[in-house]
């Protein structure tokens, strides 16, 4: 069995029974199997790692609420809420980078852990989430920093 498919069962028997997920050996070894597997940063995006022009081709999805979503959203971005990440996967990219936010960054690496548990590999969090990419300047800070020097 490959280790996402473990993990996978892993989460699940987690979500069944999560109180007796510590007594269930088979749980634990599968999330720390996958744990163990999955490369450190792997998940993570930093704002600044994506030129300007390439956010034109990232599947970007804000994982809050509707209400915070019509308040102020990243543009371009798909609202699918962290709780409905896995429910609505369907319509998520496999061939092209998925970047998930919230405020800051800790429920949408709630969506990305599942949903990568799943097999999406291509998802991504969005370090420090809509607050830290405001502070970061968003796309024109991006675009200054793709270009050549001297520009």
């Amino acid at each position: 069995m490959n280790r996402t498919l473990a993990a996978l069962l892993a989460s699940l028997a987690l979500f069944a029974a999560p109180v007796h997920a510590e007594e269930n050996a088979a749980v634990v070894d599968a999330l720390s199997g996958y744990m163990d597997f999955t490369e450190y940063g792997s998940s993570l995006i930093w704002p600044e790692q994506i030129p300007a022009d390439d956010w034109k081709k990232v599947f970007i999805v804000d994982a809050r609420d509707a209400a915070q979503y019509a308040k102020e959203h990243i543009p371009g971005a798909v609202n699918i809420e962290w709780r409905q990440a896995v429910a609505r996967r369907a319509e998520l990219p496999k061939d092209r980078m998925v970047v998930v936010y919230c405020n800051s960054g800790s429920l949408s690496a709630q969506a990305v852990f599942a949903l990568r548990l799943l097999g999406y590999d291509n998802v991504k969090v969005l370090q420090d989430g809509i607050e830290g990419w405001k502070k970061k300047g968003g796309f024109e800070a991006n675009a200054r920093a793709s270009q050549p020097a001297g520009h």
